[in-house]
C-alpha cells in the first residue's frame, strides 16, 4: 500500500505541477500583454529626452547667433556715422592750417579707437587695396582701364563684416 500511496502522492504533486504550469503560463500571458504598453511608455521616454536634446541644442544655436548679430542694427547705423566721420577727415586733411591740422591728428585718434571699439564687437573692415575683385565682398560701381583684370583700383565707400557675416559690401572701381 505504500507504493499505492506514493503513486497517489506524486500524482497530486504532478497535478498540481501542472496547474502551477497553467497558472504561470496564463501569468505571462498577461505580463507580455503588459509589456508592449510598457516597451511603448520607454520608447516615448526616450523620443522626449532626444527632443528635449535637441530643444536644447537648437535654442543655443539660437541663443549664441542672437548674441554674434544681436548688434547688427546698431552697428549698421555705427557705419554710416564712420562713413561721415572718414569722408570729414578727408575734406580737412589737406588744409595747411596748422590748428586744422592739431584737430586732424585729433579726429584721426578718435575715428581710430571708434574702429578698434567697432572691433571689438566683431565688425571689421572689408580690406579692398590691392585684392582681386570678389562679389561676395565687393560691389563694382564702374570699371576703369587697368593693368590687370578684375583688380580693385579704388574704394568708393568702405564695407564691413560682422562676425564673417557681410553687413556693407564695399563700393569700388574695377579694372577692365
Amino acid at each position: 500500500m505504500e507504493n499505492n500511496e506514493q503513486v497517489e502522492e506524486r500524482k497530486e504533486k504532478v497535478t498540481a505541477s501542472e496547474e502551477e504550469v497553467t497558472e504561470i503560463t496564463e501569468e505571462k500571458g498577461t505580463l507580455s500583454e503588459e509589456k508592449p504598453a510598457e516597451v511603448d511608455y520607454k520608447e516615448k521616454y526616450y523620443y522626449l529626452a532626444a527632443e528635449m536634446d535637441n530643444l536644447r541644442k537648437r535654442l543655443d544655436r539660437e541663443k549664441s547667433q542672437i548674441i554674434k548679430f544681436g548688434l547688427e542694427g546698431v552697428l549698421s547705423d555705427l557705419v554710416q556715422v564712420v562713413d561721415t566721420f572718414e569722408l570729414t577727415l578727408k575734406a580737412v586733411r589737406n588744409v595747411d592750417d596748422e590748428q586744422v591740422k592739431n584737430i586732424v591728428v585729433g579726429l584721426d585718434m578718435v575715428n581710430n579707437q571708434f574702429l578698434s571699439t567697432l572691433k571689438k564687437h566683431g565688425l571689421e573692415k572689408i580690406e579692398t587695396e590691392n585684392k582681386d575683385f570678389d562679389p561676395n565682398f565687393h560691389e563694382a560701381i564702374g570699371q576703369e582701364d587697368g593693368k590687370k583684370e578684375n583688380k580693385i583700383l579704388r574704394e568708393e565707400q568702405s564695407g564691413y563684416v560682422l562676425n564673417g557675416r557681410v553687413l556693407r559690401a564695399s563700393k569700388v572701381i574695377v579694372s577692365k
